[in-house]
């Protein structure tokens, strides 16, 4: 009835693997699964598959994500959810949200085997859309499930510009002016459980298969403008140049600087630079760059944008430049619920050849939404050479099969603390 084989880490694997390629993917050689896209539909038809097969009831929610239910000790039993993300970024990783959502299935699998039920319900959740891989929306529908989804504009239009959100809902009979209806609110939720590779090196460099999130990272992302006087690189001399482009690399040493000074999971970046326009004949009189800061807390992203900020005034007024600053991304800082890390932390050290490291998320998850309706606890799983949102995204069968543990160990503790 629950298959055949053991739930296990290489079948894990080996799912992901095969959820990596055409039909599933959108590209022929590489992985991109865009939200309510045909492969999208494909992958919730397998995973649905998979969900029967480990015991469980499911359906699609408002929203469009995929729900599987295995039933508790009563009818009306309150739910621990387990989840992550379906959707992945055009030429991705395999394992990025999708480990986790089949992780979700195979702890499932281990406790219907058993015949063993639960005081509470176990929901494995596919959320469609974390990365914003077809509508410029980020984590729309885990805002949906949590109940913290503005209106969303029906007619926004997805990155081909060929459908809008209510086109590409109404192909799966959904509507969305009800996405909201997603919303778990007015159901009693008692935790959201999140695997996740890590998608950095910390796990790999120190020796660690598992990690135990302490928070995902507050985020402020700017938008810098610094305009100088563009001139003839031949004819305008040192003393008498505004040059934007100098200006924007000194402002890049002192991001780097702060970020590498700071602790609590500080870290800070310019990922993206242009300069206009960009001739080699030419001192640059405009230069637009990113600036993203990352920490913790609240209190040391802000710290240290205040540095960098100050910094960057200092260094626009000495070159007598001009600097216009756009806050882009303001995210607070989500710390995982004290109880359940604890309890994540006791699950990983109960597996043989394990270690619970503690980290805070540099990137944002599911979970970090999640929080507005239930406690929530992320574990990490090593991967290889920390990269993610790549073809070479890579997770082990063995590493797979320790967070396998460690996910089944903690509902255990779970259930002692919940009774």
């Amino acid at each position: 009835m629950h298959g055949g084989n053991d739930a296990c880490g290489t079948r894990a694997v080996a799912r992901c693997t095969e959820l990596g390629r055409a039909p599933y993917s959108q590209m022929e050689d590489g992985l991109f699964r865009p939200y309510l896209g045909p492969s999208y539909r494909a992958t919730c038809e397998r995973l649905t598959q998979w969900m029967h097969d480990a015991g469980m009831a499911t359906r699609m929610d408002a929203a469009g994500n995929l729900i599987g239910r295995y039933g508790g000790q009563a009818p009306d039993a309150p739910v621990l959810l387990i989840g992550s993300h379906i959707d992945s970024v055009r030429d991705g990783g395999p394992f990025d949200g999708m480990l986790g959502v089949v992780l979700g299935i195979e702890t499932v699998a281990h406790f219907a085997r058993q015949g063993k039920r639960f005081p509470f319900a176990l929901e494995v959740i596919g959320f469609g859309d974390e990365e914003g891989s077809r509508f410029p929306r980020g984590m729309l529908t885990s805002r949906a499930v949590a109940g913290v989804l503005e209106s969303p504009d029906p007619d926004m239009t997805d990155w081909m510009g060929t459908a809008t959100l209510a086109t590409a809902l109404r192909e799966y009979g959904l509507d969305a002016k009800q996405m909201h209806m997603a919303s778990r609110r007015d159901d009693p939720v008692v935790a959201y459980v999140e695997a996740h590779i890590e998608q950095g090196p910390v796990l790999e460099a120190e020796g660690h298969a598992l990690g135990v999130v302490s928070a995902i990272a507050a985020q402020h992302r700017f938008r810098v403008t610094l305009c100088g006087v563009a001139g003839h690189a031949g004819t305008v001399t040192m003393k008498l140049r505004h040059d934007a482009l100098a200006g924007a690399a000194e402002i890049i040493l002192a991001v780097e600087r702060v970020g590498r000074t700071g602790g609590d999971g500080l870290i800070a970046t310019v990922g993206s630079l242009e300069v206009i326009s960009g001739a080699a004949n030419v001192v640059p009189g405009r230069v637009v760059f990113t600036i993203d800061v990352r920490a913790g807390t609240n209190a040391t992203r802000d710290g240290a944008v205040r540095e960098i900020l100050d910094t960057a005034h200092d260094v626009a007024k000495r070159r007598g430049l001009k600097m216009d600053v756009v806050l882009k991304q303001d995210l607070d800082a989500t710390p995982c619920d004290p109880g359940l890390t604890d309890l994540m932390e006791h699950a990983v050290r109960a597996v043989p050849h394990a270690s619970a490291r503690l980290l805070v998320s540099g990137a944002g998850h599911d979970a970090m939404v999640m929080a507005h309706l239930a406690p929530v606890s992320m574990l990490f799983i090593r991967c290889a050479g920390g990269i993610s949102h790549n073809p070479a995204e890579s997770v082990t069968d063995a590493d797979a099969d320790l967070a396998l543990r460690a996910m089944t160990t903690f509902i255990g503790l779970f259930e002692r603390r919940f009774g």
